[in-house]
C-alpha cells in the first residue's frame, strides 16, 4: 500500500519530467522564423487550386478588402475560430493574396506546435511563422501585413455555444505592439469557423492536470466531435471541417495615437476594439438563417 501511495504521489513528477523532456525536443523541433521563405511564386501557382475550395465547400465571403491599407505595416487582429483547422484563416489569406496580389508581404502568427508538423511546412511559404513578439516585430519592421489572433488556442477552442463571441482572454500584448511600432490595427471579424465541428470544451483544468500550460504552452485540451474521429481529444490531427459558409469582415483602420491619444491606454484600446468586433460579429450572425448553412 506505501508502494501504491509513492507511485501516486510520483505520479505528477514524473508526467512533468517526461512532459518536459517532450516539451524541449518540440522547442528544437521548431524551424527558426525566416520571413523569406515566403513564396510569391508559389502563392500564385496555389490560388487557383484553392479558389474551387472556398468557393464551393465553404462558400466563404470577404468583405472590406478595401479597408487594408493599400502599403505599409499593418497590424490585423482577428477573432480566432475552428480549432486546430481554422478555415477562415486560410480563406483570409487566399483573398489577401488575390486582392492585393502575392507579390505583397503578407504574414501569419501560428502556434508553435503547428510549426513542428512536416505536413503543414507549406504554411511557411504563404508566410506563417511562430509567434512571438520578435516574429512580429520583424514582420512588421520589413513593411508587411501581419494577422494576429490575440484569442490563441483559448478563443479557436471555445465551446460551440459561444461561437458568437469575441473572446481574446484580456491578451492586450497586440496593443502594445501597434503602438511601439507605430502601426495601424485593421479588424477582421469571421463568422462560421466554429461550426466546423461541434465544440464541447476548451479542457483548461485537464490542461493544467497534465501541466501542459508549463511544458508545450498549451492553456487547453480540447474536446470535440468532429469528423473523422468522432470524439476528438486536443485536435492535435486537425479534423476534416464540416462545409459550414464562412464570412469574412474588414472593419476601418485603427490607429491609436489618433484615436487615443500618444499614450494610450491598453484596457481602453481592448474594450473599444473586442466591443466594436463583438458588434460587427452580432450583425453577422443576425444575417445567418441556420448553422452550417450560413
Amino acid at each position: 500500500m506505501s508502494q501504491a501511495k509513492s507511485l501516486l504521489r510520483a505520479g505528477p513528477s514524473l508526467w512533468g519530467g517526461t512532459a518536459g523532456l517532450l516539451a524541449r525536443g518540440l522547442e528544437q523541433r521548431i524551424p527558426p522564423a525566416d520571413l523569406d521563405e515566403r513564396d510569391p511564386d508559389y502563392i500564385r501557382s496555389s490560388l487557383p487550386k484553392l479558389w474551387p475550395w472556398a468557393s464551393f465547400y465553404f462558400r466563404a465571403r470577404v468583405r472590406g478588402m478595401h479597408r487594408v491599407p493599400a502599403d505599409g505595416p499593418v497590424l490585423l487582429v482577428g477573432n480566432h475560430s475552428g480549432g486546430n483547422w481554422p478555415a477562415d484563416t486560410f480563406i483570409f489569406t487566399l483573398a489577401f493574396s488575390a486582392y492585393f496580389g502575392a507579390e505583397r508581404r503578407f504574414y501569419q502568427l501560428a502556434h508553435n506546435l503547428v510549426m513542428i508538423w512536416p505536413f503543414l511546412g507549406f504554411l511557411r511559404k504563404y508566410g506563417t511563422v511562430a509567434a512571438s513578439h520578435e516574429n512580429a516585430c520583424r514582420a512588421l519592421d520589413s513593411g508587411a501585413a501581419l494577422l494576429v489572433y490575440p484569442g490563441g488556442d483559448y478563443e479557436t477552442h471555445r465551446p460551440s455555444w459561444e461561437r458568437h463571441r469575441i473572446d481574446f482572454n484580456r491578451r492586450e500584448g497586440f496593443i502594445a505592439l501597434a503602438h511601439e511600432r507605430d502601426v495601424p490595427i485593421v479588424p477582421v471579424v469571421s463568422i462560421g469557423g466554429q461550426e466546423t465541428a461541434l465544440f464541447l470544451t476548451r479542457g483548461e483544468r485537464l490542461a493544467r492536470v497534465l501541466r501542459l500550460d508549463r511544458t508545450v504552452h498549451l492553456h487547453v485540451l480540447p474536446i470535440s466531435i468532429a469528423l473523422p474521429w468522432g470524439l476528438n481529444i486536443g485536435d492535435l490531427l486537425g479534423h476534416l471541417p464540416l462545409p459550414a459558409q464562412i464570412t469574412i469582415q474588414v472593419l476601418e483602420p485603427i490607429r491609436l495615437r489618433e484615436r487615443f491619444g500618444e499614450d494610450p491606454d491598453p484596457d481602453e484600446v481592448y474594450d473599444y476594439l473586442t466591443a466594436l468586433m463583438q458588434r460587427t460579429l452580432d450583425d453577422l450572425a443576425d444575417e445567418r438563417r441556420l448553422p452550417l448553412v450560413g
